[in-house]
């Protein structure tokens, strides 16, 4: 039933329809709210956290939720997009929703919108719009503490502002992603982002660039609202030992940081002692032109420092040690996250001791999805030197009818393999390029490739036009669990043995299967989108799915 709200492909398509009038979106949402039983009033009871950015605003967000929920308080939690459950989004201390919960709200809210439909206007709101509003429900009847708010996308137009007055908020690196919505430029970007901000209400942003940073000083300017820019980790940790942070990768030391600050001031303004006071700066002095000023470092607690160690969230450098195989799993899906996987991949797989026999096979598993320039992403992986590439879509099985949190509408199956041979194609020309420019490398030969329909099978597979060597590194399949399965040949006990009756027809899958079956070591990144990464979850993790 929620999934005839749509899913984000078409919920993208909206907001860009109504771009023009944000002020309707933002009436409309309100009036969803009101339909629901709530007025916009009632979400101030809530206590809310609000944070908004490009890249690392979910860490930030989960991050800030650990550390409040190590001082004793009953944390609520919204974010987006889920990986295996939809129940995801929705968490009460640092958990999932549960199934009986869940329901309970769905079709309160769900009946009460279907009760008070009007002919004029739209009886149902879209499916973000509508988890949203079961989220302020949720965390209302359940009387949390506060509630951590992920941004769904931008800021300004986003259907989470209609938040009037939360406790402080929160901007992560901005970057450049959902450029049909947001602009084109980073200051475009940042203009949206800096729309959450309210009057009196503190903000926080982590380093930006010069431009974009400016634009979020005039923002906060206009908005009379105080914003700071958080000092670096390293400024917590002098004279004192290093922080040890539940989320590996150097680009997490800023989403850290900036949960600082907005755990800090959230508890200072909610009147708890011992913290020492933040000094207040007059917006109109410091902003006025000049830069935006740094908060202060202060003193960690111990609640402050176990919350930063025992934040989880999954699918984001993310390792998952299977014997021989080792996953890695980072839902990095724009240019500057991408080169932050990489960063944290090439320190956590490559600087691994390799195998005595030197039999180590590096398989990159990769989708992209909407608008992105994949050929940019996939561009900064080449130098992590994969043996194999693997282009699959988000789906777990070719029919997907049987699991309602991975169905997606908006996306056929001939789309998302038309997408994956593209990406295939720019692969093979990216190693020819790279091959040129390097005398003592082998020039790949370029894979032809095109979908038919295996007849003894009735699967699609990527069936080559010609007989092609054993040498391509490239390959695509029709779905997830046949490209885990290849890739793990029997050796990850979740997963079974790829049957010869489902053998990808390749001549480089049979040899590379030889390769991966005998690998003293396989080491497997998967990233490019956070739906591959939440498909990869669902199979590699069964538990995560009951």
């Amino acid at each position: 039933m929620l999934n005839t709200l749509q899913t984000n492909a078409s919920y993208l398509e909206q907001v860009k329809r109504e771009r023009g009038d944000p002020q309707a979106q933002l009436e409309a949402m309100q009036g969803f709210l009101e339909r629901s039983g709530l007025k916009v009033e009632d979400l101030d009871r809530l206590n809310i956290i609000h944070v908004t950015g490009t890249k690392g605003k979910g860490s930030a967000c989960a991050f800030t939720e650990c550390i409040l929920r190590n001082y004793g308080l009953k944390t609520g939690f919204y974010s987006s997009p889920h990986l295996v459950q939809v129940r995801e989004r929705i968490r009460i201390n640092g958990q999932p929703i549960s199934k009986d919960l869940f329901n309970k709200y769905f079709w309160l809210v769900y009946n009460r919108l279907e009760e008070t439909k009007d002919p004029a206007h739209a009886s149902m709101p879209a499916y973000f719009r509508f988890l949203t509003i079961m989220a302020f429900h949720v965390f209302l009847e359940e009387k949390v503490d506060l509630a951590v708010v992920e941004v769904g996308i931008g800021g300004t137009y986003d259907c989470t502002n209609i938040i009037r007055t939360p406790v402080v908020c929160g901007v992560s690196s901005l970057g450049i992603d959902h450029t049909s919505i947001l602009g084109d430029t980073m200051e475009k970007i940042a203009w949206q982002k800096g729309g959450i901000f309210k009057p009196g209400v503190p903000a926080f942003t982590v380093a930006q660039p010069e431009r974009p940073l400016e634009v979020l000083r005039e923002r906060a300017q206009e908005r009379k609202c105080p914003l700071y820019l958080c000092p670096e980790l390293d400024d917590f940790e002098e004279g004192c030992q290093a922080l040890e942070l539940g989320l590996a990768g150097a680009h997490q030391r800023s989403n850290a940081a900036l949960a600082l600050q907005l755990a800090r001031t959230w508890l200072q303004r909610r009147g708890c002692q011992g913290l020492g006071e933040l000094k207040e700066v007059p917006p109109s002095t410091e902003l006025l032109g000049g830069p935006v000023p740094l908060a202060p470092a202060f003193r960690l607690t111990d609640a402050m420092i176990q919350g930063l160690r025992d934040t989880e969230w999954l699918g984001r450098t993310q390792v998952l040690s299977r014997g021989p195989v080792t996953w890695y799993l980072d839902g990095a899906h724009t240019t500057s996250s991408i080169q932050a996987c990489v960063r944290w991949f090439r320190q956590a797989a490559l600087s691994q001791d390799k195998p005595h026999d030197g039999s180590e096979v590096r398989v990159l598993l990769f989708n992209a999805t909407g608008d992105r320039d994949t050929a940019a992403l996939l561009k900064l992986l080449v130098p992590c030197h994969f043996d194999y590439a693997v282009f699959c879509p988000n789906f777990t099985e070719v029919s997907v009818a049987n699991n309602a949190d991975q169905q997606n509408f908006n996306v056929t199956l001939e789309n998302a393999l038309t997408r994956c041979l593209e990406n295939q194609r720019t692969w093979t020309r990216l190693l020819e390029e790279k091959a040129g420019q390097d005398p003592w490398l082998p020039s790949p030969l370029r894979v032809g490739g095109l979908l038919q329909p295996a007849p003894a099978r009735g699967s699609l597979l990527l069936v080559p036009p010609a007989p092609r060597p054993l040498n391509s590194p490239a390959l695509v399949f029709p779905c997830l669990a046949q490209a885990l399965r290849w890739v793990a040949q029997g050796r990850d006990p979740q997963l079974a043995a790829p049957t010869a009756s489902g053998a990808h027809p390749h001549p480089a899958a049979s040899s590379g299967a030889v390769l991966l079956r005998e690998a003293a070591a396989v080491r497997v990144l998967v990233t490019g989108s956070l739906h591959l990464v939440g498909g990869a979850l669902r199979l590699l993790e069964p538990t995560l799915s009951q």
